[in-house]
């Protein structure tokens, strides 16, 4: 990467980053909300009771044919745009802010803790309810909190870092390329009756893409808090969890903030028997603010990875 590039991409993650964090989600529309009802047509055109074989290949063609104009425009766009500097920070600026959700996991998760706080499970549980696909209704205080930091640990996995290792590999269309497919997992990614064969193509290519990105955030979690253990829980627990990409992340950080996570609950009235995660007590409502400040961390610690990239190249540049 030459320095002009290395500058300039750090610049377009500032931005995108500052972005987010002063104006958050699109409150009118967001792209991604035009990307699912996209999507749920697909669905709707191409889902029916046929074999699990042809069940995979039509949801396979969904995903094709949801994920694969988007990414095309994205990149046509990104180099029709390469001849003017300005318009092309601007575009891919843009484009990796619609991709991470930084600002948008706080409030959620504040809104548990501020829940917490006042004693209020039921609107805790509410809260919760919108972060997280299990069951809520019976969540004990404990329960609740414990939902709320498996979520930031995973979404901060998801949301915020993926978005910035596809970014720095492949640009804007890597990033865009990552956020539709993670929201095609979200969609369709249940291993249920309607979308265990259907959603398998999204939920493999989902696996696929943060199988790096998983692994550098739960060293970035290490590194962000209490390193020794959160390697151990990482190397020990990570492996036993049903995803391959969650385990690692949800382990190191319940190490790194070393509590207790995981463990027993309950999806769509079936509980599931979950393997416990971390090592330490249950977590309380501060928890939730902890895995807070834990991706914060995290998060410099990448900034100053990609300044460190650049900055030999400057020096030797300058010298």
């Amino acid at each position: 990467m030459s320095i002009e590039n290395g500058v300039v991409l750090f610049g377009e993650i500032v931005t995108a980053l500052v972005l987010d964090s002063l104006v958050g989600e699109c409150s009118r529309f967001h792209p991604l909300v035009g990307f699912g009802n996209l999507s749920q047509a697909f669905e709707g055109l191409l889902h029916n009771q046929s074999s699990a074989g042809s069940l995979k290949l039509r949801g396979t063609a969904a995903l094709i044919l949801a994920v694969l104009p988007v990414v095309a425009l994205v990149a046509l766009i990104d180099f029709v745009l390469g001849h003017n500097a300005i318009l092309h920070f601007a575009f891919d600026s843009l484009v990796l802010y619609f991709t991470i959700g930084r600002r948008s996991l706080r409030q959620h998760a504040e809104q548990v803790f501020q829940a917490m706080q006042i004693n209020d499970l039921a609107q805790a549980r509410n809260y919760v309810g919108r972060i997280v696909s299990r069951d809520v209704s019976d969540l004990t205080e404990s329960q609740v909190c414990k939902a709320a930091i498996e979520s930031v640990l995973e979404n901060g996995s998801d949301g915020i870092f993926a978005s910035l290792f596809w970014f720095a590999l492949l640009g804007a269309p890597g990033a865009i390329l990552h956020r539709l497919v993670n929201t095609l997992d979200a969609m369709w990614g249940y291993r249920n009756a309607r979308y265990i064969y259907f959603g398998w193509a999204a939920a493999k290519f989902d696996d696929f893409l943060n199988y790096v990105p998983a692994r550098l955030t739960a060293i970035s979690y290490a590194l962000a808090g209490d390193f020794t253990r959160a390697i151990i829980c990482w190397r020990k627990q990570g492996n036993r969890w049903y995803s391959p990409n969650a385990g690692p992340v949800m382990a190191s950080g319940a190490g790194a903030l070393a509590v207790s996570l995981g463990g027993s609950a309950q999806y769509g009235g079936v509980t599931k028997d979950r393997p416990v995660l971390g090592d330490g007590p249950a977590p309380t409502a501060h928890g939730i603010r902890e895995a807070l400040l834990l991706i914060d961390r995290a998060l410099l610690i990448w900034l100053i990875c990609f300044v460190l990239s650049v900055s030999p190249a400057v020096l030797a540049y300058v010298l």
